[in-house]
């Protein structure tokens, strides 16, 4: 790989003389081979803001000359002088755009949010550029339409369809006016995406709440008073307590604070990020983003921007994932009307005259819990020190699959937060590094995410995969160890399901590699590892006392399991309702709404129970707004939970969740296989057959529909 590198600085010497090469360019790690153990690492210490542009530009022009030398090549089309070299092309240019990327979700200070506004319409013309070389395209249809295509490999025929679709897809059989005009649309949706995740960091950075009297902390864990006085010591505040403006802060807050006014308070700002009006609204930004989307669809060829993001799903059309949803609503929102029921039974008898509000239904949800299954989370959070889980997840792996973790101290990072691991297959062989970036932090977007630096391909020799996960847990005061929730307890394990699958992959091409895989088929190994957190196995070895560190009773973990159902109704309606409404907004054909109206009468016509909210109102739904990633994609966590409970039923009906004979078809199947083939082909090969909606509707506990939906083939 670095040679490739080398060529590519070489050709941007060549087209941009010596000035840029030994000025604009000395010294930029950014665009220096990766080098150290481990097939070679970013070097992340190094880096500073004023590198980017530079980079990237130098990263861009290398990426041109090596496609104008593909295009030049006189020999007819072939899969080797064509599509292998188009997957060797542009190595720089993911180099740079891995770290440029790691800055924007987890560095993001103003000076580089000023680089990213002036690079990304720059970078989606580019993206445009490449899809629009007619030669390039051209050369890649006639391998396509090659009758020697049937002698290739089944991964190199996949690596033709893949890269000849996306040309298709993105618009290269347009004529010259429409090639334009999407590459117009797609250079403002670049700056829209961009201005609407900079607006949603900036309301989460600037809204937290700040506590000043002890009694406004009343019902709060002792942890989450530690980490809201942390919080406040960060902010130079002393003998305060911020409770910051962020889910992995806010949620705990509206579960224990017996203060129902603060409540409200810290519930009213966080649903209400994105949405004030003045130069950081995000309404108006949500209108423009939704006709450009439908007005690039209609270019393109498709009814809606829902049908053509679906269109090589698993769902294949907007409508076979609308069907899933609906199935799911009434008997979701029929358990939440009873979970209300409850709750407020709960509250009528502590003497309240209010009817539960949505800012109430987290805390009562708890008092409920804490009396039906005898299970309180302030009794399981001891046992979960964050330290001790990673060490857990890492566990179940090597029961699994035989991995091994080790600490890789000498790999460099970019903030002094993050760790990283060498992950060793079963033999002892390099799998490649794992980076954790645990904590919240100014400039860090919210949520958790997981995301690949390199990855992994062996058709021009060994490349190790590089992942990395990335969370917002609060970190504890100095020396005192990191206690997290049930709920990030089980975020952690799906993200290293995320992690899992980049670093099980075997495939060629790295274009096919991990989890470059269809939207509603990638959170299947995330969404699937979750259940390994609930494991008596694993509890018993790391869910340790942080004081005395006893193993969590054997009591404790079947309450747990007993209480898994518990408000899912509240669950499964509050995602359910983003993924509709996404589904909807991008069904239509694009003429001007009014997000907060649409939001209102939309949610009010499903018959929205009013205690709930959606999990993403429209202002702050950055899944489908910061990028197209998600847009018209939501509904995917749904379908992958589909095939995630049928493979969890795999597991036990082999005898439990460590089963080798299971483990091993998983990894086989699925982990390993990335996008080498359709993941309709993959699951039943791992399964047997196709899922059906029947075990994701009994692992929610809900009753079973009269006839089974294969919703999820």
């Amino acid at each position: 790989m670095h040679s490739m590198i080398k060529d590519g600085l070489k050709a941007v010497a060549l087209a941009a003389g010596p000035g840029l090469a030994s000025v604009a360019l000395a010294g930029n790690p950014l665009v220096e081979p990766w080098s150290g153990r481990y097939g070679g690492v970013p070097p992340l210490d190094r880096v500073q803001v004023e590198h980017f542009e530079p980079a990237l530009e130098a990263a861009m022009e290398a990426y041109r000359g090596q496609l104008q030398a593909m295009t030049e090549i006189p020999e007819p089309a072939t899969f080797d002088n064509t599509i292998a070299e188009f997957e060797r092309a542009g190595r720089l240019y993911q180099q740079v755009q891995a770290v440029y990327g790691l800055w924007s979700s987890s560095l993001s200070s103003p000076e580089f949010q000023a680089v990213e506004r002036e690079m990304a319409p720059r970078l989606a013309a580019f993206r445009d550029e490449i899809t629009q070389n007619q030669p390039l395209f051209q050369r890649i249809k006639a391998v396509y339409e090659s009758p020697d295509k049937d002698r290739l490999t089944p991964e190199q025929q996949r690596l033709v369809w893949l890269h000849y679709t996306g040309f298709v897809r993105a618009g290269a059989e347009l004529d010259a006016e429409k090639k334009s005009r999407v590459a117009a649309i797609n250079q403002r949706l670049a700056a829209l995406f961009t201005a609407f995740s900079q607006n949603l960091l900036a309301d989460e950075q600037e809204g937290a709440t700040i506590l000043s009297d002890p009694e406004q902390l009343a019902g709060l864990p002792e942890s989450l008073r530690e980490a809201a006085a942390a919080e406040a010591q960060r902010q130079e505040l002393p003998g305060k307590w911020v409770i910051a403006n962020t889910r992995s802060s806010a949620e705990p807050f509206l579960t224990y604070s017996d203060d129902r006014d603060l409540r409200e308070k810290v519930w009213q700002r966080f649903v209400s990020r994105g949405d004030h009006p003045g130069q950081r609204d995000n309404k108006p930004l949500i209108v423009e983003i939704l006709q450009l989307r439908a007005e690039r669809a209609a270019l393109l060829g498709y009814p809606s921007h829902a049908h053509w993001r679906l269109e090589n799903s698993m769902a294949k059309t907007p409508e076979r994932a609308m069907e899933l949803m609906e199935a799911v609503w009434p008997p979701a929102v029929q358990r939440v009307a009873q979970e209300v029921a409850d709750m407020q039974q709960v509250a009528d008898a502590r003497g309240t005259t209010f009817s539960i509000a949505p800012w109430d239904y987290r805390y009562y949800a708890e008092k409920v819990r804490q009396a039906r299954y005898d299970f309180d989370e302030n009794q399981v959070k001891p046992y979960l020190q964050l330290d001790q889980l990673v060490r857990g997840m890492f566990w179940a792996v090597g029961e699994l699959f035989g991995w091994q973790f080790q600490p890789a101290d000498d790999v460099p990072v970019a903030h002094p937060d993050v760790r990283v691991w060498e992950v060793l297959n079963d033999q002892g062989g390099l799998l490649g590094l794992f980076y954790f970036d645990p904590f919240a932090r100014p400039g860090k977007q919210s949520g958790a995410w997981m995301s690949s630096y390199r990855r992994q391909e062996r058709f021009d020799g060994e490349i190790a995969p590089l992942v990395s996960n990335n969370s917002n847990f609060l970190k504890s005061a100095p020396g005192q160890p990191t206690l997290i929730s049930w709920n990030d307890a089980r975020t952690l394990f799906h993200e290293f399901g995320h992690a899992m699958h980049g670093l099980a992959s075997d495939v060629h091409y790295p274009s096919l590699s991990g989890t470059s895989v269809a939207r509603d088929f990638v959170e299947l190994p995330s969404q699937l590892f979750e259940h390994w957190l609930a494991t008596p196995e694993l509890l018993n070895r790391f869910a340790l006392h942080y004081q005395t560190g006893k193993p969590i009773p054997e009591e404790l973990v079947a309450r747990i399991q007993r209480a898994s159902t518990f408000n899912q109704g509240f669950a499964t309606v509050e995602f359910l309702a983003s993924g509709l409404l996404d589904m909807q907004l991008h069904h239509g054909d694009g003429q001007p709404i009014d997000p907060a109206a649409f939001e209102r009468e939309r949610l009010k016509a499903w018959g929205m129970p009013e205690q709930i909210v959606m999990r993403h109102r429209l202002p702050q739904f950055a899944h489908i707004f910061s990028g197209d990633g998600y847009s018209a994609g939501y509904y995917s966590y749904l379908w992958a939970d589909t095939l995630t409970a049928d493979a969890a039923e795999a597991f036990q009906e082999a005898g439990g969740f460590y089963d080798r004979a299971t483990a091993k078809r998983l990894l086989d199947s699925i982990l390993a296989r990335g996008n080498t083939r359709d993941p309709v082909e993959s699951y039943r090969e791992f399964r047997g057959r196709d899922a059906t909606i029947d075990a994701l509707m009994r692992d929610r506990g809900f009753p079973l529909p009269e006839a089974s939906s294969e919703a999820a083939d």
